[in-house]
């Protein structure tokens, strides 16, 4: 359990040790530790992943939904028996705590169930004919083909997860690339799926430096989808060159959500649930809410509890049992938590907790909070991706919502209220794809995962992620 997994890459079957492009370090955010060296592809890896993926698909595609069902459900049998050791790896390579980890896991079996359970339900429909010698008029939905899918770091199971679980079920081979900085948590779902008897060249794994990769893959002959998860300045670019080859895309891209907390709940009981959410996975989540916008009626009270609720986090080593909250990924990312701190301030922010890099072994940053922040800081304009948190008040609801909308990103918004009619108008107003009414949990196997505005183009998860792997074909069949 104490070990951390041998890395490799994964093409047509086979485990790929060494590489002609050499390897590259992962570290250990908790202490900066060197966890194991990952082969890094090169050209003759992509190509060879390429080809496998072409001739997998032609061999996936005519398997029948129950029999792809059954290989898939094999795969998360497997990963669910071996959770605590992917959950452990998770915490070395990421960074979370091994509890949260470890509900990563489990869930992230359940969305790859919900998908191969609805891929045998990808219905069509018949459309009656207006000429007599028509005998039939058909819409199937078919496989989109090879799929290059692209994830971050974050959620190193969860979303690559999202991504096979969809693909694999309609019908689809994948070349998956996960982010350097997690490879084994990926690979040890890739490991599942070639135990329960996927095919060779159904799934293939390859690693190395993003650009090259991701250009190479959405850009072949063979590659029909790209899906990514990640920035928006990135998936802008890569949706580029998608489009250039008319190939369908998949974005799930940044946020800043709003957090709109109405003057008639409990106080207390909210701000408890959203120290919870905002500080998970110390805050590096695409839908973490980061702008919590509170009546002025109860903004002090609010702020009080928030605080003390944060004050008490222990951050520590995801391995320790007593930690709340574990390290930032890498270094570049407290540095940036420190400049938008600091940037902050200097335009007339005020800090109630936080704001300084835990010094010793380690990229830990503390639970942050600031208030009065002006709207042009650039902590209001670009998401953080990290454990900061920004409290102001509001007078009237249209104020809130004028601010909760007045940024090009939509991916997830929160609102609490025990006011029905304030509640109906809140998740019609909210500009999000996804909108949580006094809760923060919008995330579920079966619920679609996708933004609005620059939070990305389609969803993953639910029946629409499944969806979204397939083209839709017509067949009118005369006498």
């Amino acid at each position: 359990m104490d070990s951390y997994p041998k890395l490799r890459l994964y093409i047509d079957g086979e485990w790929i040790e060494k590489t002609s492009s050499g390897s590259m370090g992962v570290e250990n955010p908790a202490d900066g530790s060197d966890l194991g060296q990952l082969p890094v592809a090169g050209v003759a890896e992509i190509d060879a992943a390429l080809e496998a993926a072409e001739r997998g698909y032609r061999l996936w595609r005519m398997r029948s939904a129950i029999d792809r069902f059954q290989i898939i459900t094999q795969a998360t049998r497997l990963l669910r028996e071996r959770a605590p050791r992917v959950a452990h790896a998770i915490t070395l390579e990421q960074g979370k705590p091994l509890a949260e980890a470890l509900r990563e896991v489990i869930l992230s079996a359940d969305i790859v169930d919900f998908l191969a359970e609805e891929g045998k339900r990808l219905y069509g429909r018949t459309i009656p004919p207006r000429q007599p010698n028509i005998l039939s008029q058909t819409v199937i939905r078919q496989p989109v083909g090879p799929v290059a899918a692209f994830t971050p770091w974050n959620f190193p199971v969860n979303l690559p997860c999202r991504k096979l679980g969809g693909a694999l079920a309609a019908g689809c081979s994948v070349i998956i690339k996960p982010a350097e900085e997690t490879p084994a948590s990926c690979m040890l779902i890739v490991e599942a799926f070639h135990d329960a008897g996927l095919p060779p060249g159904v799934l293939n794994m390859v690693c190395g430096e993003p650009s090259k990769i991701s250009s190479a893959l959405i850009t072949a002959k063979q590659i029909r989808k790209a899906s990514f998860t990640g920035s928006v300045a990135v998936g802008k670019m890569l949706g580029e060159l998608a489009a250039r080859g008319m190939k369908r895309y998949t974005a799930e891209l940044g946020g800043h959500a709003p957090v709109i907390v109405c003057a008639d709940v409990d106080i207390e009981a909210v701000a408890k649930l959203s120290v919870t959410a905002k500080f998970r996975n110390a805050g590096q989540v695409c839908a973490s809410p980061i702008r919590f916008l509170i009546h002025e009626s109860k903004y002090a009270k609010f702020r009080d509890h928030f605080v003390a609720q944060a004050k008490a986090l222990r951050v520590g080593s995801g391995l320790d049992k007593s930690s709340n909250m574990g390290p930032l990924i890498h270094g570049r990312r407290v540095r940036e938590m420190q400049s938008l701190v600091d940037d902050a301030l200097a335009l007339g922010g005020k800090l109630c907790c936080g704001g300084a890099a835990i010094p010793g072994r380690g990229h830990f940053y503390p639970p942050t909070v600031l208030e009065g922040v002006p709207l042009d800081a650039r902590i209001q304009q670009i998401e953080p991706f990290g454990p900061i948190a920004v409290l102001q008040p509001f007078s009237t609801l249209d104020d809130a919502l004028a601010q909760a909308n007045g940024l090009s990103v939509g991916l997830s918004a929160y609102a609490f209220t025990h006011d029905l009619a304030t509640a109906h108008r809140l998740s019609e107003e909210l500009e999000a794809g996804m909108v949580g009414i006094n809760h923060f949990g919008v995330s579920q196997p079966e619920t679609p995962f996708g933004g609005w505005k620059d939070s990305g183009v389609g969803q993953e998860s639910g029946m629409e992620g499944l969806l979204s792997y397939t083209e839709v074909k017509l067949v009118s069949m005369a006498a």
